[in-house]
């Protein structure tokens, strides 16, 4: 599994491309362990940091707009 952090941007979390016939999969949950549907068709997934996504957890693009900035890199 990857996640990437984009720059002022989502998490993007993407599993490999044999994941399913390595039997492995996604879950997101949220703190009391409950699981959010995932859309098959949406891979990879991204993850909201900026906190106004209207689609949280998942990011619906909004960062680009309310001036969200991160810019963290690996050390």
């Amino acid at each position: 599994m990857t996640v990437r952090c984009r720059l002022d941007g989502p998490l993007v979390v993407e599993l490999p491309p044999d994941a399913a016939a390595l039997g492995l999969s996604l879950r997101v949950t949220d703190h009391l362990g409950n699981e959010y549907q995932l859309l098959a068709k949406k891979k990879p997934i991204a993850l909201c940091r900026c906190g106004e996504s209207q689609t949280r957890p998942f990011c619906d693009g909004t960062h680009k707009t309310c001036g969200f900035k991160a810019d963290e890199n690996a050390t």
